[in-house]
């Protein structure tokens, strides 16, 4: 794992290697982490997650997403979802509404979140 700082958020970035993520508490060991080095954003690479985290049915997205929503840290799941978004249209739904929000970013790389991230820093700055 690494700090970055971007547009005035503190980012810890996870490595793809390391165990899989799908339960809720790897999200709990990921938000410990991130209290732990006072970053508000973590950046997890899709290739950390068991493959069944992107079959919704299965429930361990809505699981592991929730606990960030809950501690207030915001999350990003960084790289190519296009294998699982061919297989059908609740990921593609639930990707595209996630994006329009705050808490929960899909982006294809870690510089398509920092641009992300520049775009909210212009609209805060801009509603002051």
């Amino acid at each position: 794992m690494g700090l970055q700082e971007c547009h005035g958020v503190r980012l810890l970035v996870c490595s793809a290697e390391g165990p899989k993520l799908r339960r809720d508490r790897d999200a709990l060991e990921l938000i410990g982490e991130a209290g732990a080095h006072r970053a508000g954003l973590v950046a997890v690479p899709v290739e950390r997650f068991d493959p069944d985290f992107f079959h919704l049915k299965t429930r361990l997205a809505g699981e592991f997403l929730q606990k960030f929503v809950i501690y207030g840290v915001r999350v990003a799941i960084v790289g190519d979802l296009s294998a699982f978004l061919n297989q059908g249209h609740a990921l593609q739904a639930f990707v595209r509404e996630s994006n329009r929000g705050h808490s929960l970013w899909f982006v294809s790389s870690l510089d398509d979140l920092k641009q992300r991230l520049q775009k909210d820093a212009d609209k805060s700055e801009q509603a002051r």
